[in-house]
């Protein structure tokens, strides 16, 4: 899997350049396929961790201008300092390391505080090039299943609206909080506005722990008439933990929703406690839909469709490797020769052979 998978990376980047590699890397789609042709099975969580392990291994920032950061479990608490080594390779300025950094917090943060759909990260592959562009693939897991998000820096305007290229999962969730769909941002507008007026009165909105989770009559701030909760809006009480991430977050008084969400201290209780009080309070209801939206070619490790066929394997490896080799210096032959069997096949498809 390394060397197939490194072959085609060069291949890729030889042929389209750095950032068409990160575009490929942030389609749920393209890297779905990526792991079925290296070999791995296309239900198993396996294949985001090995697929990336694999790149990570294979391609090296000296001869591609990429690096792959982070990885599974305490590799992914890694992520930050392998930016900060491989920024200097590639030469980057200082500022230019911090928002990779930030890139890279942002995007775990976000995916798992303000899309709370049950999953949770244990995977961080952080993708940059020398030019400073960067994708994420990163996953979770919840009750024997897995799903992916990815990231691609072209697409991110906002870290907290709809900054995902995609999301891959088995299914959708009946219920989930997204706050980073366009819908919920008039609760990203008035949850900052709560957390700015103090988090003193709204400890007093959410019972204290020990209690019954509310599920019919909040009683609320002065001057607002109790509203009925809708049935299965819960809110649970707000931890010691979590008023305290409120009240710093009082005393830093952020314009923004990212400014709030990036504030140490303010992860999934906070932002989903805000975002149900700002419905009851003021109507801003959040979006609560699931935002998550196949192929073998070498058979699958547990042989389904058919086990790996290894010596078609090796070929596939060695066509790959020969015909970059002959691109690189002007013999565009073998790859036009590839080009023109996609084709074929894909006429032959479309006329029924």
């Amino acid at each position: 899997m390394k060397r197939l998978g490194g072959a085609i990376s060069e291949l890729l980047v030889h042929e389209y350049g750095r950032r068409e590699f990160l575009r490929r890397m942030s389609d749920p789609f393209f890297f779905q396929s990526l792991g079925c042709v290296l070999g791995f099975d296309w239900h198993s969580s396996g294949l985001t961790t090995t697929v990336c392990a694999a790149l990570k291994e294979a391609i090296s920032p000296e001869d591609f201008g990429i690096a792959i950061c982070g990885g599974k479990g305490r590799f992914s608490r890694g992520t930050q300092d392998e930016i900060a080594e491989v920024a200097e390779v590639f030469s980057l300025s200082t500022h230019r390391i911090e928002s990779l950094k930030y890139a890279s917090k942002m995007a775990a943060k976000v995916d798992n505080s303000c899309v709370q759909d049950g999953y949770q990260l244990y995977h961080h592959s952080f993708m940059v090039s020398e030019d400073g562009d960067w994708t994420v693939v990163q996953q979770g897991m919840h009750d024997r299943s897995a799903r992916r998000y990815h990231w691609l820096s072209d697409n991110v305007t906002s870290f907290v609206e709809e900054p995902h290229s995609g999301i891959a999962s088995d299914r959708q969730e009946q219920a989930v909080l997204d706050m980073t769909s366009s819908g919920s941002q008039e609760a990203r507008k008035v949850s900052v506005d709560l957390v700015r007026d103090g988090p003193g009165w709204l400890k007093t909105c959410i019972r204290v722990p020990g209690q019954p989770m509310i599920d019919d009559y909040l009683p609320c701030a002065p001057n607002v008439r109790t509203l009925v909760m809708p049935r299965g809006h819960q809110i649970p009480a707000l931890s010691e933990r979590t008023v305290e991430a409120l009240r710093r977050a009082y005393e830093l008084q952020p314009e923004k929703y990212e400014e709030l969400v990036a504030i140490r201290g303010i992860g999934p209780r906070a932002v989903r406690a805000l975002a149900l009080v700002s419905e009851l309070m003021y109507g801003a209801a959040p979006s609560w839909k699931d935002p998550a939206k196949y192929s073998f070619a070498h058979g699958g490790k547990d042989g389904i469709p058919f086990p790996v066929d290894r010596r078609t394997y090796q070929k596939t490896i060695q066509m790959i490797e020969n015909a970059t080799r002959a691109a690189k210096v002007g013999e565009r032959e073998k790859i036009d020769s590839i080009r023109r069997l996609h084709l074929y096949l894909n006429s032959s498809t479309t006329a029924g052979g």
